[in-house]
């Protein structure tokens, strides 16, 4: 059964980050707050873990078009390949933002995700999500986790989502009441901005 662990996003408690840090190197799946909706995310180089996430969504490993959470932008040359300013400039505008931004990917991926071209990359405006993946060194990969309820996509209550999860991950992290609107997606991987899904961003940036 998963821990229920309530860390404040305006101050973020290390000792808290820490012991879902541990969870997350041993494979564990948690979930955890974001600027948008709360999100299901594992340790990128876990392949276990990534597995697990595919069987509870449903969708093979080599198909998943899951987002890496990033801290910021400085170790954007690790996953993907180089941009042009242009592109560079509006990720500067976005981030830390509710944006999920498709680049093109670079060799350097884990090898669950050698064959994909493009990649998700997130870096959400929210404490909690940005403490984890420092103290982690390495991004989370994520995916939001929907509501089987048609009328409200996704669940907001931390409550309500432990209820629902806590025999399929290892943490649910209380932050605080999410949002109900997911993030922007916007494929920048031909250097011309296409907007995939309008979301809780504002599409100005562009």
């Amino acid at each position: 059964m998963a821990e229920f662990i309530k860390i404040y996003e305006e101050n973020p408690n290390p000792k808290q980050i820490n012991r879902v840090v541990q969870v997350l190197r041993k494979g564990g799946l948690i979930i955890y707050p974001t600027d948008t909706v709360y999100g299901l995310g594992c340790d990128i180089t876990n392949t276990k873990a990534l597995e697990k996430i595919a069987r509870i969504k449903g969708i093979k490993l080599a198909k998943a078009n899951w987002s890496f959470i990033c801290p910021n932008l400085s170790n954007l040359s690790d996953y993907v390949r180089q941009i042009d300013t242009a592109t560079f400039k509006i990720l500067k505008r976005a981030l830390p933002g509710p944006y999920t931004f498709i680049l093109p990917g670079n060799n350097n991926l884990p090898k669950d995700f050698k064959k994909k071209k493009t990649v998700g990359i997130r870096v959400p405006d929210n404490a909690i999500a940005q403490a984890l993946v420092e103290a982690l060194g390495n991004p989370i990969v994520s995916t939001s986790i929907r509501d089987d309820d048609d009328v409200l996509e996704y669940t907001t209550d931390p409550e309500l989502i432990f209820e629902k999860w806590e025999h399929l991950v290892d943490v649910v992290i209380d932050g605080g009441y999410g949002g109900n609107v997911g993030s922007t997606i916007i494929d920048l991987s031909d250097g011309y901005p296409q907007v995939i899904r309008e979301g809780k961003g504002s599409l100005d940036i562009i």
